[in-house]
Order: structure tokens, then C-alpha cells, then sequence
């Protein structure tokens, strides 16, 4: 039986699936990218996982790899900020080395819009974007049908538009990106931002603070976290009108774990974007949610730009 590989690269864990032809996945495994160390390890790390997962009677036909900064043209992942190995990484040629397959990178959030437009909510829209929210505020675009490389392969960085002018440092080295509004340290410096008016706050009884306690709480009611999404959504629902002025998609699909704050998070969204919206566009942008599990859209989509 002939499966690929998608693997799922991110700043803090990557996950690798082995996908069948009908591109179910059948065998998930993850490990810390922070904790390999170096690059060498971490390499050698993912052509294990991979091998470990593949039986006798399995012929691996290509891997598939979504990661931060990953250009689709050079194979290589160059200048993640959030990546902890720094610089130009040749993944594609490193991994090369030790499979006789198609090896393809692309972008982490190119691969989940990919796997979103295959199996999820995407289906039937032609222009759409793929926002995914977590360690990075990644993006992936599809304009007519076809995914958005740019010239030079890294078309798409909209966690790196630059918002609010002489803002918060972004990991890229810039302020005033959307990522540090969007992303899961954005998430706690606006909590810290807010926490002194909320001094009755459950949250603060915990020992450690993340965006999924905060999300916790929220839906429970506490003002502190509720108030913590409302401003991100807005964050985010000031960059989606401008996204909307240049792209026009037909709908937005957040993607990963801060979207897992649900409405608490989309409706004060679509609230700051329709306020700033140009006319013209108004009340024609949907908001969605995907479609697929966290671990599944960017290794389905990784997956399936290999065939």
C-alpha cells in the first residue's frame, strides 16, 4: 500500500501523519521541535518518526511538510522567527538525503489552507484565507481557485502586515505586526495589559497562564478573559477589513487552538471589521471557523501537495 507523509512543522511541536490514497489519516505522532536541540537532531528526528511509522507492506510515496517561513520554490524554511534553529534551513534537500521519494514544502499555513480546501469548509470557495492562530499568526491564500505563492514563494505573510505603527516587537524584529495581537504571547501580554482592572478575576488563582486557561475561564464566564478576546478579536477584525480591501475573499477560516475561544473571539471580530470596512465590501466577508481537527488540516493539506 502506497501512504505519504505529511508533517506539520511548528516553533514549539511537530506532527507527522501517514496519509492513505483515500486521504484518511491512519498513524499521528508528535514531538517537541524545542526540545531536539539543533537542527541536525531535529532532522534526523522527523526521517525516524517517519520510518517508525511505516510498516512492511507500505511503500512511502512522498512527504509533505508545512512549515513557518517554508518557501515553496527553495524547499527550505528561511528565517522563522519562531522556529528555535535560526536562519536558512534546507529541509527539502536534508531529508532528501535519506528517502528516494517527492519531497515537498510549502508554508504551515499554505498546507492547512490546502487541507481546508480538500476536506474541510473550503470546498466550495474558490477565493478564501486561512488564518492559523497559534505560536505565529500564519496565512494561506487562495485567489481563482489557485494557492498564492508570489514570486518569490512567500506570499501570504499576513500575521506580518503591519497594523498599529510603533507597536508591540514582533519575533520577525518589527513593531506593530498583527502576529504579536494574534498569537498565543500576544494573547498574555494582553491579559497583562488588562489583568490590574480585573483584580476578582478566577484566572489570576492559577499557577500558569496560557491562552487556552484564559479561553477556559472566559467561557465561564470571567470578565478578565472575556474582555482578553473581545480586544484580540478586535485586533484581528481591524487586519481583516484591510485584508478584505485587497483580497475580497469570500470568507475567512480561523484555524488552531486561540480559535478554540469560539464566539467569544469571532463575534467582537466581525463587529471591528465591519466598523472599519470600505463600503463597498460590508456584510460580504464570512467568518468561519475550520473544519478540521488542529492536527489534521496542515498534515492532510502538506499530505496532498505531494501527489
Amino acid at each position: 500500500m502506497k501512504v505519504v507523509a505529511g508533517v506539520d512543522i511548528g516553533g514549539t511541536n511537530t506532527k507527522i501523519g501517514l496519509v492513505n490514497e483515500d486521504g484518511k489519516i491512519f498513524k499521528h505522532t508528535r514531538f517537541s521541535t524545542v526540545a531536539c536541540g539543533t537542527y541536525e537532531v531535529f532532522i534526523d528526528k522527523i526521517g525516524s518518526e517517519i520510518r517508525n511509522m511505516l510498516e512492511i507492506d507500505q511503500e512511502l510515496g512522498g512527504i509533505g511538510i508545512g512549515a513557518p517561513n517554508g518557501n515553496f520554490f527553495s524547499g527550505a524554511v528561511e528565517f522563522a522567527p519562531n522556529m528555535p534553529f535560526k536562519g536558512l534551513l534546507p529541509i527539502r534537500d536534508s531529508l532528501q538525503k535519506s528517502f528516494d521519494c517527492p519531497i515537498v514544502l510549502t508554508n504551515d499555513a499554505n498546507a492547512a489552507a490546502v487541507g481546508e480546501k480538500l476536506y474541510g469548509g473550503a470546498k466550495d470557495y474558490n477565493d478564501f484565507i486561512v488564518i492559523t492562530l497559534g505560536t505565529g499568526v500564519g496565512s494561506g491564500i487562495y485567489c481563482n481557485g489557485q494557492l498564492v505563492y508570489g514570486h518569490d514563494g512567500f506570499a501570504g505573510e499576513l500575521g506580518h502586515v503591519i497594523v498599529f505603527p510603533g507597536g508591540r516587537l514582533c519575533g520577525c524584529g518589527r513593531k506593530g505586526c498583527l502576529e504579536p495581537y494574534g498569537n498565543e504571547r500576544g494573547i498574555q501580554q494582553t491579559f497583562n495589559e488588562l489583568k490590574t482592572l480585573y483584580p476578582n478575576s478566577s484566572i489570576l488563582q492559577e499557577s500558569a497562564i496560557n491562552a487556552k486557561v484564559i479561553a477556559t475561564h472566559a467561557h465561564q464566564g470571567d470578565k478578565l478573559g472575556i474582555e482578553v478576546f473581545k480586544k484580540t478579536g478586535e485586533y484581528l477584525g481591524f487586519a481583516f477589513a484591510n485584508f478584505m480591501a485587497f483580497l475580497s475573499p469570500k470568507a475567512i477560516f480561523l484555524y488552531g487552538g486561540i480559535s478554540h475561544a469560539g464566539e467569544l473571539l469571532r463575534q467582537p471580530l466581525i463587529a471591528e471589521m465591519e466598523r472599519n470596512m470600505l463600503n463597498i465590501f460590508q456584510n460580504k466577508l464570512e467568518i468561519c471557523f475550520s473544519e478540521l481537527p488542529d492536527d489534521d488540516s496542515a498534515i492532510l493539506g502538506a499530505a496532498a501537495m505531494v501527489g
